[in-house]
C-alpha cells in the first residue's frame, strides 16, 4: 500500500517517465514511484518520493545519515560521494549523492543515489516540519544522464494549497 505524504504536494514528471507498477521499485513504502523507460542494462532508473513529519530539532543531516546505515543493511561499499546544505529561508534542505553495489533480482549493479530532503515548516506547530525526501536511483552509467529530468521534478514543487 502506498505511504502518504505529511503535506500535500504537486509536482511535474518529465516526459516518458512512468509511474512504477507494484514490485517494481524496490524500495520501502513510497508515495510515489516512477520509472525510466529505458533501462541501462536491465535496470530502470527509478524515482521515490515519501515523507514524515519531524520536529525542527532533528537535523536533516540526522535523516541522510539514518538513510545511508539503512541502504548498508541492504547493500555493499555505501558510499557517501557528497552531500550539502541548501539554505533557503525558513525551509533548508540537503541534498548528498551516494554510490554503491546491490544484487538486483540476483545481479550485482554498481549504482547511484541522489537523495533530496525538502523541510516544510508546519503551519500550525512550530516544533515540527514535513520532510519530504526525493530518491533518484539509478545505475552508475545512466545516473548523470538522468539527472537533469530528476532536477526538473524537484525545481516543479509545489505545496498543493487547495488540499492543505
Amino acid at each position: 500500500m502506498p505511504a502518504t505524504l505529511p503535506t500535500p504536494i504537486e509536482f511535474r514528471m518529465p516526459q516518458g517517465w512512468l509511474p512504477a507498477r507494484p514490485g517494481e521499485v524496490e524500495n520501502a513504502p513510497v508515495a510515489f514511484a516512477a520509472v525510466h523507460p529505458h533501462p541501462d542494462n536491465g535496470f530502470a532508473a527509478n524515482i521515490t518520493i515519501d515523507g514524515d513529519m519531524q520536529m525542527v530539532t532533528v537535523a536533516l543531516s540526522d535523516l541522510a545519515d539514518a538513510a545511508v546505515e539503512r541502504l548498508r543493511e541492504v547493500a555493499e561499499s555505501v558510499t557517501v560521494v557528497g552531500r550539502r546544505d541548501v539554505a533557503t529561508a525558513g525551509a533548508p534542505s540537503l541534498i548528498q549523492r551516494l554510490a554503491f553495489t546491490a544484487a538486483v533480482h540476483g545481479v550485482r549493479r554498481d549504482l547511484a543515489q541522489t537523495q533530496v530532503y525538502l523541510s516544510v515548516p508546519d503551519a500550525r506547530d512550530a516544533r515540527r516540519r514535513a520532510v519530504i525526501r526525493l530518491v533518484l536511483t539509478a545505475s552508475a552509467a545512466q545516473h548523470d544522464e538522468v539527472l537533469g529530468e530528476f532536477q526538473d521534478i524537484i525545481r516543479s514543487i509545489r505545496l498543493d494549497d487547495e488540499v492543505a
